[in-house]
């Protein structure tokens, strides 16, 4: 017997109005019971209405996934809380800045709780406010995607962005295991990669994900030969079939760049005075000023808010170098 596929469509308010009426049309000569009928009553004063809000607040969310009723340009974030080891969700907005020798030189205001969506959007605002990019960028792991690395080399910055295990694969630990898929040699004038057996892993296709920012990531696929008899197979996977991993090409290379000015000299010197610059920025408008949330709602508000503050803090810090 073959069977109709189920097919997922949305239902909108002018399709639910449609089908109370022909409903109500249907039940006009027929007499009902009055339980019932208050049942069709309520649907069909509320379900229009009810749907139609929903339609409204879909509009409102865009790629968002959640929204304040009392801020709908604010999102639910998990807000670091002394109290609370894993913070609570509250409504909040995502503030960058970029600073130099203390003084914040571009600050932004953005609805996604992640910081890696965040960073072209702020570099552009650094731009329209500067008239030009950055020469040089300095982030922790939380900005270090292709994306990212892709965008700094089209603009010309020099990207000293950590990448996630970046200090994980300084360790002997990560070196030395020969089973982390990281490991593996690549055999780049076959397209191919060996396992710790030596085994010959052959291409077999490629996989594309796309990222809510609309970038495609494009990776390989290799897969493993006569996996079922092999003596490390235990320590190597657990999957039924044979092995198959994942390699981004592209990706591989601009963490291997992005590595090599992060292991420079100029790298280091980076590294250990962004905490002493950007992290002591924040730590002054938190701790010193007491700012710890926004006292106006809407995202425009918000902006002038935060632009207010970042103001004080630069005049405040000039004030005391000429003093000095």
């Amino acid at each position: 017997m073959d069977k109709t596929p189920v097919t997922h469509q949305d239902i909108t308010s002018d399709q639910i109005g449609g089908l109370v009426d022909k409903i109500d049309q249907a039940l006009q000569e027929v007499e009902i019971e009055p339980k019932v009928k208050r049942k069709i009553n309520y649907i069909k004063k509320n379900w229009p209405q009810k749907v139609k809000q929903y339609e409204e607040q879909n509009k409102e969310l865009g790629d968002r996934n959640s929204m304040s009723k009392t801020d709908k340009d604010a999102t639910f974030m998990r807000m670091k809380e002394d109290h609370m080891q894993n913070g609570q969700l509250k409504p909040a907005y995502n503030t960058q800045i970029s600073t130099e020798d203390g003084y914040i030189t571009n600050y932004s205001v953005h609805q996604t709780p992640t910081d890696t969506t965040t960073y072209a959007q702020h570099m552009d605002a650094f731009n329209d406010l500067h008239g030009h990019y950055p020469k040089e960028s300095i982030a922790d792991a939380g900005y270090g995607s292709e994306e990212n690395y892709l965008f700094a080399k089209e603009k010309g910055i020099i990207p000293f962005i950590k990448y996630n295990y970046f200090h994980k694969e300084q360790t002997k630990k990560w070196r030395n295991d020969p089973f982390k898929s990281s490991n593996f040699h690549l055999g780049k004038e076959k397209d191919c990669c060996y396992c710790p057996m030596g085994q010959q892993m052959d291409k077999i296709g490629e996989k594309t994900i796309k990222t809510k920012t609309g970038f495609v990531q494009t990776a390989s696929l290799y897969r493993a030969k006569r996996c079922t008899h092999c003596p490390l197979r235990g320590l190597c996977h657990d999957s039924e079939g044979e092995c198959i991993i994942q390699v981004n090409h592209r990706l591989n290379d601009l963490k291997r760049w992005a590595k090599q000015l992060l292991m420079s000299e100029e790298g280091l010197k980076h590294r250990s005075q962004r905490p002493a610059d950007v992290e002591q920025t924040f730590a002054n408008l938190k701790a010193n000023k007491g700012f710890k949330r926004f006292l106006l709602r809407g995202m425009k508000k918000v902006e002038i808010e935060f632009g207010l503050l970042c103001i004080s803090h630069n005049l405040a810090k000039y004030a005391v170098s000429l003093a000095k």
